[in-house]
């Protein structure tokens, strides 16, 4: 969805110490015994200098269980698609996407029903009701802008058409970024329908730099000005501004109506036939204990998923205060998953990508 796509842990840290491969997680008949779980999921709770909400569960679980986490992550689409290349030889033990790609893999048999602990606090709405996922994070979606060169972010999508933006302006692709669908997502709501949604993304082609896979890269093409506005979500736009001055966090509206968006939370699930499947509910249990979720705000720049766990930090009282005034809406995940095929067949033919 954001950054780095398929990038190990491993790769970006040693504080973790994962050494073990991903190829040993899969296939030996004593797969269920090793100290280790495999985690696949969407970017964004990774910190890029080991301060990420990801990097202090990981370690905690790590020194409180002995079980090691190996981390794979790229586009929510990518995570579910590398998931389904791999069903004959599973590898992942968990899997963690943005919707509807979680609806997406549980439709396509990859999860198990397994509730964690904890997972009876979360909203209704943000599990499945037959316990194949649970969210563990949640989070909005929303656009970013740079504060720098535009004093207020701009109001509405049709702003977003104007000459000042040609070639200022990016958003993540669809189908293959979390954040990218719901650009989509939010301009169908936005604009009352597919159609019209797509007539505006056709004239927002022109002034579009292009398709990007990460969403994670674009902010910081913001910050730099090199963008104007791109597209991104609260979490993980709110903790990459701690390092990025310019990178202020705003939510488009239709000319006339209110600023909108929409829960886009990361919900987790346990894999089928995952070979450490133990170690998998372990983890899940651990990300959704009151400790963990109380770093969700602290550490992570997130919202906690658990309505129980009332986070007080200065991180949770400015995530309050940006919400203010933005109307939610709840999309209907399942037609979206459903469907999410030909709403990115109409995007790409509205704009010829």
């Amino acid at each position: 969805m954001r950054k780095n796509h398929l990038k190990p842990l491993a790769a970006v840290t040693g504080a973790l110490a994962l050494t073990a491969s991903l190829s040993a997680c899969g296939g030996s008949s004593a797969a269920s015994d090793e100290k280790v779980v495999t985690v696949y999921s969407a970017d964004g709770l990774k910190g890029e200098n080991g301060d990420g909400w990801y990097d202090k569960v990981f370690q905690d679980f790590e020194k409180k269980t002995g079980i090691k986490v190996e981390y794979v992550e790229g586009g929510s689409g990518e995570m579910v698609q590398r998931a389904v290349r791999e069903k004959s030889n599973t590898q992942a033990d968990v899997l963690i996407t943005l919707p509807p790609f979680i609806q997406q893999a549980d439709s396509k048999g990859l999860l198990q029903a397994y509730e964690p602990a904890g997972s009876d606090q979360v909203e209704s709405a943000d599990k499945a009701s037959d316990g194949k996922w649970t969210s563990v994070v949640n989070n909005y979606f929303g656009f970013v802008h740079n504060q720098k060169e535009l004093k207020t972010p701009p109001a509405t999508w049709e702003e977003l058409l104007g000459a000042r933006f040609k070639d200022k302006i990016q958003y993540s692709t669809p189908g293959v970024a979390g954040d990218g669908t719901a650009v989509l997502i939010k301009a169908m709501h936005d604009f009352g329908g597919k159609e019209p949604a797509m007539a505006y993304l056709k004239k927002l082609q022109s002034n579009n730099v292009g398709p990007s896979a990460s969403t994670g890269k674009l902010a910081p093409k913001v910050d730099k000005g090199e963008l104007l506005a791109a597209n991104g979500d609260v979490q993980m736009n709110y903790a990459q501004s701690k390092d990025m001055p310019n990178l202020g966090i705003w939510f488009p509206a239709k000319a006339g109506g209110k600023p909108t968006t929409f829960a886009l939370p990361y919900a987790a699930g346990l894999v089928s036939k995952a070979p450490h499947s133990a170690n998998g509910k372990k983890l899940l249990d651990f990300m959704l204990a009151e400790k963990a979720q109380k770093d969700v705000s602290a550490v992570g720049g997130g919202f906690a998923a658990r309505k129980d766990v009332e986070a007080r930090d200065a991180n949770a009282v400015a995530l309050t205060k940006l919400m203010d005034g933005v109307e939610v809406f709840e999309p209907d995940w399942s037609d979206i998953a459903a469907n999410l095929d030909s709403y990115v067949d109409a995007w790409k033919s509205a704009t010829g990508s």
